[in-house]
């Protein structure tokens, strides 16, 4: 068993600037895959970042590339994604989620992620 809890969230002007943390327990978070997604009203969970689990690989949605930073620091268990340059666009619950498999390479799909945390609200006011 995995637990994910994400915080940062909250509600920013457009250009602005947010870092969402993700605390993880209960596995050896250095062997997990972490990746955040996020879900819009109406709109399908999508895809955001993920990261390897020793850091050295991350992947971004081309909607955030550029603009956004998954990081991970494994002393502390935690995942970030820094977010600047906010859109109104980028308004969604985001979520962390972790892999256990033991995936090479981080996987751009929610059903290659086990664990899930409760999601944090981003709002981007324009």
């Amino acid at each position: 068993q995995v637990q994910l809890v994400e915080s940062g969230g909250g509600l920013v002007q457009l250009g602005g600037s947010l870092r969402l943390s993700c605390a993880a327990s209960g596995r050896t978070f250095s062997s997990l895959v972490m990746g955040w997604f996020r879900q819009a009203p109406g709109k399908e969970r999508e895809f955001v970042a993920a990261i390897s689990w020793t850091g050295g690989t991350t992947i971004y949605a081309d909607s955030v590339k550029g603009r956004f930073t998954i990081s991970r620091d494994n002393a502390k268990n935690t995942v970030y994604l820094q977010m600047n340059s906010l859109k109104p666009e980028d308004t969604a619950v985001y979520y962390c989620a972790a892999d256990v498999g033991s995936r090479a390479y981080p996987s751009r799909r929610a059903m290659g992620y086990d664990y899930w945390g409760q999601g944090t609200q981003v709002t981007v006011s324009s």
